[in-house]
């Protein structure tokens, strides 16, 4: 297992292309020619291996770094993958409405309603508000 100490002082062989110091389960320090320093996970779904970015040292310590492996590490022991996962964290993020077709279809309400009569604005707002909403 890695220390911080060792994190600090991690340099790579300028005649090599990166050099990767591990931690445990999976988890590694990737050091660039340049000085830079990277976390990843590496893991495997079915056949496949992937690998989880993690963050860069040091604005990610060891320590974030290891609570967000055990964190990717229990989304893959409930069947679900990390990168998955974080994507559709990501997603949620940007558009915090889980209804994601009425904000574009308000959107674009909006943007086209100036090139639109004012009759013709006003029946379509007729028709959208008529509209009764899904059943749960």
């Amino acid at each position: 297992m890695l220390t911080d100490a060792q994190c600090r002082s991690a340099v790579c062989p300028p005649e090599k292309k990166q050099a990767r110091f591990a931690d445990s389960g999976g988890m590694y320090l990737q050091v660039s020619p340049a000085g830079s320093k990277r976390w990843f996970l590496k893991y495997r779904v079915g056949s496949t291996e992937k690998r989880l970015a993690l963050g860069s040292y040091p604005a990610v310590s060891l320590t974030a770094a290891r609570k967000a492996g055990e964190a990717a590490k229990l989304n893959k022991s409930e069947g679900r993958d990390p990168i998955q996962v974080r994507k559709v964290e990501k997603l949620m993020a940007t558009t915090p409405d889980a209804d994601t077709f009425k904000v574009t279809a308000l959107e674009w309400f909006e943007m086209k309603l100036s090139g639109w009569s004012s009759h013709y604005a006003e029946t379509l707002s007729k028709v959208r508000s008529s509209r009764s909403p899904p059943r749960s």
